[in-house]
């Protein structure tokens, strides 16, 4: 299967739960590369690069997380694929971006949501 590069958005009770630790541990598990980090809105953003099957294994964990997280929805981007990350990271939390509105955690699993 083919590399791809998915940027996801997650909302719920998804901060101080271990998620984005726990994140870094799928990932690496599946051999995904990219990183992790809190959004001040209260969200977590993510970047993950790999091989498609693998990319799709751990989005869809994502839309439950940990055993601590309350997915409520998450919002995915399909973005060309860059191969810059080696390894994956947990990165510091960073302002919230404007007008990327989540969409139901269950469309993770139908091909995700893509922002146009």
């Amino acid at each position: 299967m083919a590399d791809v590069r998915k940027h996801v958005f997650i909302e719920g009770t998804v901060q101080g739960v271990s998620f984005r630790k726990a994140t870094k541990r799928v990932a690496a598990e599946h051999g995904v590369n990219g990183w992790v980090r809190n959004l001040s809105d209260g969200r977590v953003e993510a970047v993950f690069e790999g091989e498609q099957g693998q990319v799709h294994k751990l989005t869809g964990w994502c839309s439950k997380g940990p055993e601590r997280a309350a997915v409520r929805s998450i919002y995915v981007l399909e973005e060309q694929y860059s191969g810059d990350f080696n390894g994956f990271s947990i990165e510091f939390a960073q302002p919230a971006v404007r007008g990327v509105d989540p969409v139901p955690a269950s469309n993770c699993l139908n091909n995700a949501a893509v922002l146009v």
